[in-house]
């Protein structure tokens, strides 16, 4: 009874064995699954890189409609350009004279937004 036992419980370990080594590969067969080259632009993956950005910029192209919503997306942009405006004068009128760096920095910010916007125009206007 012990060797029925025993040569059942080998015959599942062999079993075992060979099933759970069936997904494996080895050497460069990984290579294509490797995420650090088909996830970016870098040698090999560039094509696909490539191909992944255009596709999703068409799929913005689709969703923003820019060629339809102009005029909401200018007024919306202008209208932010406004905000910034009045955050920059607000800033810049509350400015702590003892520590005056943290005003400062925050006015540039304000201002990197404004430069922002004027490239976010520029891209609306251009586009079709």
């Amino acid at each position: 009874m012990i060797t029925n036992i025993s040569i059942f419980l080998a015959i599942c370990l062999i079993g075992y064995l060979i099933f759970s080594n069936m997904g494996v590969k080895e050497g460069l067969e990984n290579a294509a699954n490797d995420s650090s080259s088909s996830s970016n632009g870098i040698a090999g993956g560039a094509a696909s890189f490539g191909a992944s950005v255009k596709a999703n910029v068409i799929k913005s192209q689709d969703t923003l409609l820019i060629s339809k919503y102009r005029k909401d997306y200018e007024t919306a942009i202008l209208n932010l350009d406004d905000l910034v405006n009045n955050l920059m004068l607000e800033t810049a009128l509350s400015i702590d004279q003892k520590n005056p760096q943290i005003g400062l920095k925050k006015l540039v910010d304000l201002n990197q937004s404004k430069i922002a916007l004027n490239g976010v125009m520029k891209f609306v206007d251009a586009s079709h």
